[in-house]
């Protein structure tokens, strides 16, 4: 029986994917690549912006195009929100709301035994789902094996208090609750001892990380304190907000990767206040300085919103031009979507979309100057990588900063998962990295 597993989105979703992905194999269950014909197709769906919507549409039709008698499995925020509308796309569509999602995990080997007695692949799909009562938690994503990365992540946290007015996931996701420290500490070294020289944690908003009076700084340093020192620690989104002195200073730890993603969406202060953000531009200065006192030359990456409510000409150029002096390594653009359900769905005051779509250009040019001028600093050093996959014979990783590169010169001994270090030597003229092997780390 083979598995397809489709991911729109965060870091989060690509998480929960590892783990459903992780058991299905466990149950023998065979997992296919992208253009390889499927019997379940998991289409793990986004809701942050239409065009997320539109995709996850557009990939649960060709499914259902390609195997007419496979299931194709939904699930996701998008999911939680649009049920309804999803169902409606084909007969062998079953859509998991949120609640029900660690349902999936279970699935696997509920499915076995019902294939067995030649039950339909449908019937049997929701007689498993129906079945499946056992208590779930969104914290039962603990996947030990990690079939689509070299890396592993770790969910410590899920749900979001913040109130942002165009925001739709919190209202999918639902309140912030974060996992026990001791637990996450338990399922950090099992990656650990699973292998894994990476552990990426991930939540919808982990700088809200909180257990009892232990917030995300305690649990950093606590990681830091039981995993071996090449274990790396890589954060996904954080607030520029949310940042304390205690997480500064354990920032400067060299098992967590020079690399930070803020979710700044302007930096027009009076754009900020109408769409409900909690700080204004003199916050983020403040945070990026700070970054880049306590790691050397770190990737920052940001997202940005254009043609937000309260956004003309005057207000884009003012955050425009702040986002040139910080000189943001890389910018994620994402013109205004109005969301169903959110304070800004009726908004009179947003830009008209081509003045919206213009000025996602202009932001995406400045990233790619900003981005181009970050590889090129990089030219000539060494850098640890890790290894992810081999390709056409060439060895692809990721170094700590989260650039990408492709290693020559390697043993043909070193595979997927090893860290090593390597020497980038030169830019090719697609952008493309290239470095040479000098070390292995650990294999």
């Amino acid at each position: 029986m083979r598995v397809y597993v489709y991911t729109l989105g965060c870091k989060l979703n690509q998480c929960e994917s590892e783990a459903i992905a992780d058991a299905f194999t466990h149950e023998g269950f065979s997992l296919v690549d992208s253009g390889e014909t499927a019997d379940i197709y998991i289409v793990n769906t986004c809701t942050v912006t239409s065009k997320a919507e539109q995709k996850a549409r557009r990939m649960i039709r060709k499914f259902l195009h390609d195997n007419g008698d496979g299931v194709v499995i939904t699930t996701g925020c998008y999911a939680q929100m649009e049920s309804g509308l999803l169902s409606s796309l084909g007969e062998r569509v079953v859509v998991i709301p949120l609640e029900s999602k660690p349902k999936l995990l279970h699935l696997p080997s509920l499915l076995q035994k019902r294939l067995i007695a030649s039950v339909d692949l449908l019937d049997a799909v929701r007689s498993a789902l129906d079945d499946e009562k056992d208590s779930i938690s969104s914290f039962d994503y603990d996947a030990v094996s990690f079939s689509l990365h070299s890396r592993s992540f770790l969910k410590v946290q899920d749900g979001c208090d913040n109130s942002c007015g165009y925001c739709r996931v919190t209202i999918a996701r639902g309140k912030s609750v974060s996992l026990a420290m001791d637990e996450a500490i338990t399922r950090a070294l099992s990656l650990q001892d699973s292998g894994y020289k990476e552990i990426v944690l991930t939540g919808v908003n982990l700088s809200a990380y909180e257990d009892k009076d232990k917030h995300l700084e305690h649990l950093l340093e606590r990681l830091v304190a039981v995993l071996h020192p090449h274990v790396r620690i890589r954060l996904s989104s954080l607030e520029p907000d949310s940042f304390t002195e205690g997480l500064y200073e354990i920032l400067k730890s060299d098992q967590i990767q020079p690399h930070f993603h803020l979710p700044l969406q302007s930096l027009c202060d009076s754009v900020l206040d109408r769409v409900d953000r909690h700080y204004h531009h003199d916050t983020v200065f403040e945070c990026v300085e700070r970054l880049r006192e306590v790691k050397d030359d770190p990737f920052i990456a940001a997202d940005m919103i254009t043609g937000l409510p309260g956004e003309y000409d005057r207000e884009f150029e003012e955050s425009f031009n702040r986002l040139k002096e910080l000189e943001i390594t890389q910018l994620h653009v994402f013109p205004f979507s109005p969301r169903p359900q959110t304070p800004l769905w009726g908004a009179k005051d947003r830009s008209p979309e081509y003045v919206r779509d213009q000025r996602a250009s202009r932001l995406r040019s400045l990233s790619a100057v900003h981005y181009r001028r970050y590889i090129d600093r990089h030219i000539g050093k060494s850098v640890q990588v890790l290894l992810e996959k081999e390709s056409r014979h060439q060895l692809h990783g990721i170094c700590e900063n989260y650039l990408k590169v492709i290693v020559t010169q390697a043993p043909p001994d070193i595979g997927r998962g090893a860290l090593i270090r390597a020497r980038i030597d030169h830019r090719e003229s697609d952008g493309q990295l290239i470095a040479v092997f000098e070390d292995v780390l650990h294999a």
